[in-house]
């Protein structure tokens, strides 16, 4: 398969950048009219896909929101992936997954193993039992065409206190993922699959080198207080390869198809405006 950056790279350029979640949380379900049950979750989520798939690059579905109804909300899940891929967008699934040796492996499978039912254009990850704990993945996109997007600058405040830590060599944290997202992504053209989580919100990043010739992934846009507007301050060189994600300020605008489709070419256009291609 055709790598995940390259075809990342052009979505972006015919669709635009926005990447839309697909969150199912209770309260959203509730101010769509639906009930919080399967029946529920799967009215939202078909109706988030039939009326964005043919004009949004990339979806983000959180896989928590679906998890907690257990196997039938992961059944959802599923065909949900499968309809959006059907469709032509691409699925980062939003999972964090990480941990050490067989179980990081049995994680990749899941998300990354193109035989998968739930297989995604590229997956989430956390880094933070060293980042040598994601090989299983990173070994796993690569021969599947798929990518990752590794926690690295997160916009939740808590985030800083590891992120922002200064190791030994005067590196902090989150200065030596992107560093090792960058060495994954050397000689990668037009850009490399394995990119980083750097939230919007996060103000001034001129400290560190985003430059990872890979995508970044940005969530914070619209309910979060990020901007379009703000991107090229806060990701300088590196803003376009930048994927906005928006959730609320998409998905509010349900439960009518216009109001989603509205939502989501008025979030286009101005990161468009801001970034341009």
């Amino acid at each position: 398969m055709t790598p995940f950056g390259t075809r990342l790279r052009e979505a972006m350029d015919t669709r635009g950048p926005l990447c839309v979640g697909i969150d199912p949380h209770a309260s959203l379900l509730a101010s769509w009219g639906l009930a919080d049950d399967v029946a529920g979750l799967e009215r939202f989520s078909r109706t988030v896909v039939e009326a964005l798939a043919e004009q949004v690059a990339v979806f983000k579905p959180q896989a928590a929101f679906f998890e907690r109804f257990g196997s039938r909300g992961v059944a959802v899940l599923e065909r949900t992936v499968a309809d959006v891929r059907a469709a032509g967008g691409l699925v980062v699934m939003d999972a964090k997954r990480g941990d050490i040796g067989s179980t990081m492996a049995a994680y990749a499978e899941t998300f990354l193993h193109k035989d998968s039912p739930l297989f995604s254009d590229a997956l989430t990850v956390s880094p933070y039992l060293g980042y040598g704990s994601l090989k299983p993945a990173v070994d796993l996109a690569r021969e599947n065409g798929a990518g990752l997007f590794v926690l690295a600058l997160t916009s939740n405040p808590e985030g800083a206190e590891v992120q922002r830590a200064v190791r030994e060599d005067g590196l902090s944290v989150g200065a030596t993922m992107l560093r090792h997202l960058a060495a994954e992504n050397a000689g990668a053209g037009p850009m490399g699959s394995f990119g980083a989580v750097v939230g919007a919100t996060l103000g001034d990043l001129s400290s560190f080198d985003l430059d990872i010739n890979g995508p970044l992934l940005a969530p914070g846009v619209g309910a979060q207080g990020a901007s379009a507007a703000d991107l090229p301050a806060v990701f300088g060189d590196a803003a376009r390869n930048v994927v906005p994600n928006v959730s609320r300020g998409v998905l509010r605008h349900g439960p009518y198809p216009a109001g989603l489709q509205e939502a989501a070419a008025r979030f286009a256009a101005e990161i468009r405006e801001a970034v341009p291609a």
